[in-house]
Order: C-alpha cells, then sequence, then structure tokens
C-alpha cells in the first residue's frame, strides 16, 4: 500500500509502510548509507505528516518485515511515534514511564538513577579488575550490575571472572548482581559447570538475520532464560537476563531488509521484553559514525531509544559514549547524560575515567554518575544505598564520604584497622 502526501505544490508518494518509517526518520548516517533516508528535509516533513495521519491498525495489517521472513516481526511500532516527536516530547514521556525490576536489589524506582560498573582489562588481570571494582564500589558505582566485557570469549577466562566477581559480591555481602559480557552459549556452558552466574547477557539486534550473525536466536534465548530462572539466584526477583543493543547494528551486518537503523532498533525491544530483563541498554554512539554521524544524531538516538525501550516495558539504560574517528565530544556526551537524567533514565555506565582500555572507546565515569545524582538528587537502589551507609563509604544522600572517612571499607581492603 502506498502512502501520499501533498507540501505546497508538490505530492511526495511513499510506496509502502517501510519507506514512509525511514523517510520519516531524523537525519543519520546510517539511513543515508542504507539508501533509505529521505532527500532533504521537505521529505522528511512530508513523510513525518502522512506518518501523523495514520491510524494505528495499519501498523498491526502491514508488516515492514513479512512474518514469513522473520520471527521478530510480531511486535507493535512503537518507533513510528518517535519520529514525529521533538526532543522535549521524547523526554517528556519517557520521564513519565517507570520499569522496576528485580534481583538482588531494586532498580527504577522514582528517585533513583543505577549505574553499570564496567571494569573492563585488555588482559582480564585479575587485579586490574579488582582495583577497577573497588574504585568504582568508593563512588557508588556498581548497583544495576558490575559486569565485565571479558577479553576473550574463551571459557576458563570467563570461568575466572565469574569467579572472582562472585567472591569480591560474597566477601562483602555486596546487594548487586554480577555478570561477564560473554556469548550466551559459553554462559550456558558456565551453567553447566556450576558457575556462578546470576545474569545471562547477549548483544542482541531488530531482525531474525542480525541475530543470526551474532550467534543466537529466539529458541537459543528461550533456552538460556530458562537455565538461569532454574538457578534461583534472585534473593528479590527473577529478572535473570541483560541486553545491549544498538542503532546500526542491522545494517551493518546487512541485515536490515531496507528499514531503518531506529525502526530496526525498536523492534530489537520486542526480543528483549520476552524475556522480563533486569536490564536493557542502547549502546548508542558505539558502532561509529557511519552509523550516527556526530554529537547531534548521537543525542537523538539515545533519547529515542530510552522513549521506546521504556513504552514497551523496559528497564531502558545508556551507554553514553562515541568512538574517537566520530564527530563528537565530551560535551556532546554531557548534554546527553543531563538530557537522559531529566528524562529518569534507568542506568548508566560506571567506568575507570570514562575511557574503556579494552574496548578503546569513551563512556562515563564514576564521576558523571555523581554528578546526575547530585544534580537531580537522585540515589543508587536502596538496598545498595544502605550497604553504603552501612559500610561507611556514602552519607544518607548516597554520596561518597572523604577517602579519611571510608573507614570500614577501606580497613577491609587493605587489611588494615580504622
Amino acid at each position: 500500500m502506498s502512502y501520499r502526501q501533498s507540501l505546497g505544490s508538490r505530492t511526495y508518494v511513499f510506496e509502502d509502510l517501510k519507506t514512509l518509517l525511514a523517510r520519516a526518520s531524523p537525519p543519520r548516517s546510517g539511513d543515508t548509507l542504507a539508501g533509505v533516508a529521505a532527500a532533504g528535509a521537505e521529505e522528511r516533513v512530508a513523510a513525518q505528516m502522512a506518518l501523523a495521519e495514520l491510524p494505528l491498525a495499519t501498523f498491526l495489517t502491514e508488516a515492514v518485515i513479512p512474518y514469513e521472513a522473520d520471527e521478530i516481526t510480531r511486535l507493535i511500532m512503537v518507533a513510528a511515534t518517535s519520529k514525529i516527536m521533538r526532543l522535549q516530547d521524547l523526554i517528556l514521556v519517557a520521564g513519565k514511564c517507570r520499569v522496576v525490576t528485580r534481583f538482588r536489589n531494586t532498580i527504577g524506582l522514582a528517585g533513583h538513577l543505577s549505574t553499570r560498573l564496567q571494569p573492563n582489562h585488555p588482559t582480564d588481570d585479575p587485579k586490574g579488575v579488582a582495583a577497577g571494582i573497588v574504585d568504582g564500589l568508593f563512588y557508588g558505582s556498581g548497583d544495576a550490575v558490575i559486569g565485565i566485557n571479558p577479553a576473550t570469549d574463551n571459557l576458563e577466562a570467563v570461568t575466572s571472572l565469574l569467579l572472582l566477581l562472585d567472591d569480591i559480591r560474597q566477601r562483602y555481602e555486596i546487594p548487586t548482581q554480577c555478570c561477564v559480557l560473554t556469548h550466551v552459549t559459553t554462559t550456558l556452558g558456565a551453567i553447566a559447570r556450576g558457575l556462578p552466574v546470576d545474569l545471562v547477557f547477549q548483544s542482541i539486534g531488530g531482525t531474525e538475520k542480525v541475530n543470526a550473525s551474532f550467534g543466537v536466536s529466539l529458541a537459543l534465548l528461550d533456552e538460556a532464560y530458562q537455565a538461569a530462572l532454574e538457578l534461583g539466584r534472585g534473593c528479590l526477583g527473577n529478572n535473570v537476563m541483560y541486553f545491549e543493543t544498538g542503532q546500526g547494528s542491522a545494517l551493518s551486518a546487512n541485515a536490515h531488509h531496507g528499514v531503518d537503523q531506529q525502526t530496526c532498533e525498536a523492534r530489537a525491544y520486542a526480543v528483549a521484553r520476552r524475556y522480563k530483563p533486569l536490564l536493557v541498554n542502547t549502546v548508542v554512539g558505539f558502532i561509529g559514525p557511519e552509523y550516527l554521524y556526530d554529537g547531534k544524531q548521537i543525542i537523538r538516538a539515545g533519547l529515542e531509544d530510552l522513549f521506546c525501550g521504556k513504552l514497551l516495558g523496559l528497564p531502558m539504560g545508556c551507554d553514553i559514549c562515541y568512538t574517537n574517528h566520530a564527530e563528537a565530544d565530551q560535551d556532546d556526551m554531557d548534554n546527553l547524560l543531563t538530557l537522559f537524567g531529566t528524562a529518569g533514565g534507568t542506568f548508566i555506565m560506571g567506568v575507570p575515567g570514562a575511557d574503556d582500555i579494552m574496548l578503546n572507546y569513551q563512556s562515563t565515569s564514576f564521576h558523571d554518575a555523581l554528578y546526575l545524582r547530585t544534580l537531580f538528587g537522585l540515589r543508587p537502589a536502596p538496598e545498595f544505598a544502605e550497604w553504603q551507609i552501612r559500610m561507611g563509604i556514602a552519607d544518607e544522600r548516597g554520596l561518597p564520604l572523604p577517602v579519611d572517612k571510608r573507614h570500614k571499607l577501606l580497613g577491609e581492603v587493605y587489611g588494615k584497622s580504622p
């Protein structure tokens, strides 16, 4: 079915819903690279006007990707709504949505902002990883998860990291969850060995074909989900999955079926919500400028992802990041960070110094989380905040105490009396 929209003396024709959605998308380099973007601002406005007039039933009767060609097509097309919204609209609506999840603590409550403590190391050196964890804990990072991207997917290396994380968590009685962000098949191998797996991680995309490029399918994710549930390691809840997504992944795998990258991203959220995850985050600027060219496109994409994810009932976080060859800098990231906090984002990353020395990209630091918490009066997850006070490393507001007052934890870490 084609769609028509007159604008001035010109009438634009969009041959199908897929084309209309793509032409209505705000500018981004990935859609231009894929050849699906609007030719200019006028065509984009015409597409947005036509899109705004469509009845919701259209999205249920006309598939962007045919059902028989893709196992992910059965979803509500929330992406369409975001394409006709300004940034303030995305922020306002996202800020009204609350999604609460639980494992060993409670994530997503109003008045709270969580962080993933990301102590990556280029050789998975245990001392380097442990140093990053301790540093992050002192700054109140890690209530969403202490999550490591391993330098290798080897099961032996993953085993060492899982045991290290679980030892630290138990030794200091930290009310959080741990995760080694390895491939789901490696995690299943770890579960089979009886290793301490809290969360099952996997990168996912919005088409069956892109997930196949990641080496996963819905059947495999179903298996991993059930295996994690059977472990019963959560004490407050059974949200056991952690997913990462990102605009451009389908195009980079030549698996987009001519669909624009933001619509593909929203489809990935349909995959995620099938498994009631504890955490979902968009790694918004990680893939590079081929897909999100500059700071403006990264900011817009991050807020679109937060809006779409929360509207679909997901606990959305954001890796507010960029690669060094993108037309972006730390000021752009500060803008997105602040807007993300305004919009009620669930969690952000906590990377030592904001510079991931293993993945080689720029993200957010422990101090960035403190900035948001201080600015908006936010606290970590309540159970984690109580632990910080009990350990003598934070005050009642969840803000770190001076180093010389962090008696209890410092004494335990360094084997000294307060």
